[in-house]
């Protein structure tokens, strides 16, 4: 196919900067590792076994972090009983952020999204269950490539009963051994969410043929979504 060497290693280095330059452009951004294969459904089951309800309730949020909020958004707004998700940022200092600002790592804010679900069909730790599966918890400030703080895991809870949920479901993720290396997720109380720039809104959905969505990003989701059907809503089965 290549007429030498010399070709063959130019179309391999195209290829490496294809899969980081989605994202790279306006931040950079890898997907993390996948758990465990074998405890997969194992954990995910445990935790959806006998705990979806019906009937009506008040929405609840839930405010989370795992490295590129364009990955972990995708998984969740398909999930059943979620109504809405919302990229944004969260943890830090500076008020109304801007992506480039957190992208330097200086204001403390973490890349987050904001879930609104309807408790009634899917629970708070559902969604945690479900959010130890989609992202690495074990990498300090880091998911793949992406280094700084901007990228670190963290659950942002906002009521006490959210924070022992938390802790509850690290337990359980890290009893089960679902991950070789210790859980490193941050649980903090949350301040303030400011919602990202309309452009990170539903990114994956408005731009699948981005090199960063199509090479990276949609394995992952499909992989989710082969391995755990019984969590999606009807219209993405």
């Amino acid at each position: 196919m290549f007429k030498n060497k010399a070709i063959f290693l130019l179309f391999t280095v195209l290829m490496v900067v294809t899969l980081l330059w989605g994202c790279s452009l306006i931040g950079g951004k890898t997907v993390s590792s996948s758990p465990n294969s074998d405890e997969n459904k194992t954990i995910v089951n445990k935790n959806m076994k006998d705990t979806t309800k019906t009937g009506d309730s008040k929405l609840e949020t839930a405010v989370l972090a795992g490295g590129c909020f364009w990955c972990i958004e995708t998984i969740f707004q398909d999930l059943k009983g979620v109504e809405k998700v919302e990229s944004g940022y969260s943890g830090g200092s500076k008020k109304d952020p801007t992506y480039q600002e957190v992208c330097t790592g200086t204001t403390g804010h973490a890349e987050v999204v904001k879930i609104t679900f309807d408790p009634s069909v899917i629970s708070y730790e559902q969604l945690l269950t479900v959010f130890f599966h989609i992202h690495n918890p074990t990498t300090m400030n880091k998911q793949g490539a992406d280094e700084g703080t901007q990228y670190r895991s963290a659950i942002y809870y906002n009521s006490d009963e959210q924070k022992s949920s938390a802790e509850k479901i690290i337990a359980d993720v890290t009893a089960s051994k679902l991950w070789d290396d210790p859980i490193v997720t941050e649980v903090t109380k949350l301040d303030v969410f400011y919602k990202a720039e309309d452009y990170h809104q539903d990114y994956y959905n408005n731009n699948q043929n981005q090199g960063y969505c199509s090479f990276v990003i949609a394995p992952k989701v499909k992989k989710f979504y082969k391995e755990f059907p019984q969590l999606l809503k009807d219209n993405v089965k």
